[in-house]
C-alpha cells in the first residue's frame, strides 16, 4: 500500500503499519457509509443538546447545592457534590449519545461510530475529573499519567489489545511469577489503596484526638492500632489484586522472624515498649519528663520505635521507648499533678523576722498560677547567714518552671515588692575588717 518493503523492517514497524492500515480502512468505510454519517450527525446533535441543557441546568444546581455560610451537617456533602458539576457536560453528552445509539442500531444495525463517540465523551469526562475536580497532588499525578492514558486507549478501542499484551508478558522473581498487567494493576491499586489508607488514618486520628474523655495514652494506642489495621488490610487487598499467592511469602515471613530474633531485637524491644507505654499511660504526648540519663523535655511525638522530646531551647531528642521501661523516669506532668518549687531570699538582721512569713506568703498567694492545694505558699526560716537571715518560700504550680513559664522569677519579683513596701531591707554581702597593730606605721 505504501510502496515499502515491510519484511525488511523491524517487527514493531510492521505492527504499527498494520494498525495504520486498519485505521485507514476503518476511516474510509466510515466516510463512504450513510449510516456512519448519520451517526456523526447524532453525535453532533447529542453534544449540542448537552451544551444547551448544561447551560440551564448547571446554574440551577449550583443555586440548589451551594450552602453559602451554612454550617449544618448537610453543608459539607453539598459542597462535595458541587465539585462534580464540571462533569455535567461530558456525562450528559454520553447519556444523549447512548440514547442515539439505540436509535441508530435499530435503523442500520450498526453503531461503531456512535460507540466511538461515547468512548470519546467518557475520555473527556475523565480529563475534566483530573484537571478540574481532583485537588490532591498525588491523585492528580496518578490521574494524569495513569487514568487519562487508560481512558485514551479505551476511546481508541486499544485497551483490550494492550491488556492482552501486558497479560501475556510475565516477570519471574524467584518462585514468584506474575504478569506485567498484574504489576500495572498493583501499582494503580496500591497507589489508591495506600492513599486511601493514609486519608482514612488521618481522619480517624483527628476524630480520636477530639475524644477528651479518653486518656491521652489510650488515644495514642487506639490511633496506632487503627493505623496498623488500615495498612494491613490495604496490603492484603493489594496482594489479592496482584494475584500473588500469600503462601509464597511464607519464606520471607520466616526470614523476617529470624531477623527479629537476632539483628532486629532492639527494634522489636522498642516496639513492644511503645505498646506498653501507650497501654499504661505513664508517659504520653505533652508530658514533661526527665530520664535517668539526664535527657529532659516535653514529649511531642511517640512513634513505634522512639519518643521525641523537645527541650526548652528548641532541640529534639530521640529517646528509644525501651529507656522509658528499663530506666528511672521522672514525669512532671503525669495526670496533671502539681509541682513544688522554692524561692530563697534574705532579709537584714535589723528586721523583725516574725513579720516576714505572713508578708511573703500573702504576696506569693496573689500569683494567678500558684495553687492552694495540695499546700498554700509556705515561708520558712532557712538559716542565719553571714550577711542576713535566710528564708525560703515553697509554692505549688501546675507546670514546669522553664520555657514559657517563669514562676520562680515572678515569685521573686513579688517578694521584692512586698518587702520593699513593708520597709524590710534585703541585705547585700558586707565584711567587717579588723586591723591590729599601730596605724601610724601605715600612714605616711
Amino acid at each position: 500500500m505504501f510502496g515499502i518493503d515491510l519484511e525488511a523492517q523491524p517487527e514493531i514497524v510492521q505492527t504499527a503499519v498494520g494498525y495504520a492500515v486498519q485505521g485507514w480502512e476503518l476511516a474510509e468505510s466510515w466516510l463512504l457509509s450513510p449510516a456512519a454519517w448519520s451517526q456523526f450527525g447524532l453525535l453532533v446533535v447529542a453534544y449540542i443538546l448537552a451544551v444547551l441543557v448544561t447551560r440551564r441546568l448547571r446554574p440551577a444546581l449550583s443555586g440548589l447545592l451551594d450552602p453559602l455560610d451554612s454550617v449544618n451537617i448537610f453543608a459539607a456533602p453539598r459542597r462535595f457534590v458541587m465539585l462534580f458539576l464540571p462533569l455535567l457536560l461530558p456525562l450528559l453528552a454520553y447519556v444523549f449519545t447512548g440514547v442515539g445509539e439505540g436509535i441508530v442500531r435499530s435503523l442500520f444495525d450498526s453503531g461503531s461510530v456512535i460507540a466511538f463517540g461515547k468512548r470519546v465523551f467518557l475520555f473527556l469526562a475523565v480529563r475534566v475529573l483530573v484537571r478540574d475536580i481532583v485537588t490532591d497532588g498525588f491523585l492528580k499525578v496518578i490521574g494524569r499519567y495513569i487514568f487519562i492514558p487508560i481512558a485514551a486507549l479505551y476511546a481508541l478501542g486499544l485497551l483490550d489489545l494492550a491488556q492482552a499484551q501486558l497479560t501475556a508478558t510475565e516477570i519471574a522473581i524467584g518462585n514468584i511469577r506474575f504478569s506485567v498487567m498484574a504489576l500495572v494493576r498493583g501499582v494503580i491499586a496500591g497507589s489508591l489503596l495506600f492513599w486511601l489508607g493514609g486519608w482514612s488514618n488521618q481522619q480517624s486520628t483527628t476524630f480520636i484526638s477530639k475524644q477528651e474523655e479518653m486518656r491521652p495514652s489510650l488515644r495514642q494506642l487506639v490511633s496506632k492500632a487503627i493505623e496498623f489495621m488500615i495498612f494491613g488490610i490495604a496490603f492484603l487487598l493489594l496482594m489479592n489484586i496482584m494475584g500473588i499467592n500469600l503462601s509464597a511469602l511464607a519464606v520471607l515471613g520466616g526470614a523476617i522472624g529470624v531477623g527479629l530474633g537476632f539483628g532486629l531485637q532492639k527494634i522489636a524491644s522498642n516496639f513492644i515498649s511503645g505498646v506498653i507505654l501507650l497501654v499504661e499511660g505513664q508517659a504520653t504526648v505533652g508530658d514533661y519528663v526527665e530520664l535517668d540519663g539526664g535527657e529532659a523535655g516535653t514529649i511531642v511525638k511517640m512513634t513505634a520505635r522512639a519518643a521525641i522530646l523537645e527541650t526548652f531551647d528548641g532541640r529534639w531528642i530521640v529517646v528509644p521507648n525501651e529507656d522509658f521501661i528499663t530506666t528511672r523516669v521522672v514525669n512532671y506532668s503525669d495526670s496533671g499533678s502539681a509541682n513544688r518549687y522554692d524561692a530563697p531570699f534574705s532579709v537584714s538582721y535589723d528586721t523583725d523576722i516574725n513579720l516576714v512569713p505572713a508578708i511573703v506568703e500573702a504576696a506569693v498567694s496573689k500569683h494567678p498560677e500558684v495553687l492552694d492545694t495540695p499546700y498554700p505558699p509556705d515561708c520558712e526560716l532557712l538559716a542565719f547567714g553571714d550577711s542576713g537571715v535566710d528564708f525560703v518560700v515553697e509554692f505549688w504550680v501546675n507546670g514546669i518552671d522553664d520555657g514559657q513559664n517563669k514562676y520562680k522569677s515572678q515569685v521573686l519579683f513579688l517578694i521584692w515588692n512586698a518587702l520593699k513596701d513593708a520597709g524590710i531591707q534585703i541585705p547585700y554581702p558586707h565584711r567587717v575588717v579588723e586591723i591590729k597593730g599601730d596605724m601610724k606605721g601605715l600612714i605616711k
